[in-house]
Parts: structure tokens; sequence; C-alpha cells
């Protein structure tokens, strides 16, 4: 995957997802923390360097905070001094879906969970070798697993 590529699925459609989950709002309401459902289900933002997880480079997997579904390796973190958690690619290609955000008078890709629509954060293309990505990715749409 590269810059390139990422262009491409934000404009023309993203991979079919492996699986779908799918709830009401106020299904997702009920079983998420606040903090979570704001960030995740209301395309919310954590204030930088608010998570521990940024600093945190233990082996692993991070997960989706709403549906469980394995997104990124611990190998592909890396510190990129935003103040939130960083990876250069995700698992499978399958499992993020990229959407061009034009909000705030900027223009951005943001990054969900193509598995249940759960907003994660950003991808840019500033990140280190081999992929050149940075997906930045709100601590809170994640769980380590």
């Amino acid at each position: 995957m590269d810059w390139n590529e990422v262009i491409h699925l934000a404009q023309k459609g993203n991979h079919t997802p492996p699986k779908r989950v799918e709830k009401p709002e106020e299904e997702w309401q009920k079983v998420l923390p606040p903090d979570v459902f704001q960030i995740t289900r209301l395309k919310g933002t954590e204030r930088a360097f608010s998570s521990e997880m940024c600093s945190k480079f233990e082996p692993g997997k991070y997960a989706c905070a709403c549906c469980d579904t394995p997104l990124f390796d611990a190998t592909t973190k890396f510190e990129s001094g935003t103040g939130w958690p960083s990876f250069t690619e995700p698992l499978e290609e399958n499992t993020i879906a990229y959407i061009k955000d034009t909000s705030y008078g900027m223009i951005r890709v943001e990054t969900i969970c193509n598995i249940c629509d759960a907003h994660l954060g950003h991808v840019f293309p500033d990140g280190p070798a081999p992929t050149g990505l940075r997906y930045c990715m709100n601590a809170l749409a994640l769980k380590k697993i």
C-alpha cells in the first residue's frame, strides 16, 4: 500500500471487508464508554499526547475498540511526535476504509474500520519506510490485544 493507492481507494471505493458489524447508534452508545463513543461514532479527536499508548512499543496487535477486529501490529508502530499512536500500515488491506475528508478547510484522508465504520483517525503521506504512510490513530479508537 502506498499513498497513490490510498488516494485511489478514497476516491473510487474501498476493498470489500471480510465481514460487517452493524448496530444502531443507540446500541453503540450503550456498549461503548462515552469518550470512545465520541471518537469512534461521532468522528471526534482526542487531545494530542493524552494517551500512554503513544509512548508504549510493546509486542502485540491493536484492534478496533468497537468491533474487536485486529487492525495494526505493534511492529509497524513508530514515534511520530504528533501525540497520537502512528503506524506505517494496517494488518490487512481490507480492514481499513479511506474517505476523503475536507473538514476544517483541509484535504485529508480519514480512516475508518471497514468492518463497523468506527472513525479511527487519518492517514498521511509523511511516514517512514517501507510505506511512507503515517496512520495517525486516536488511541481511544484502538485496544491492545
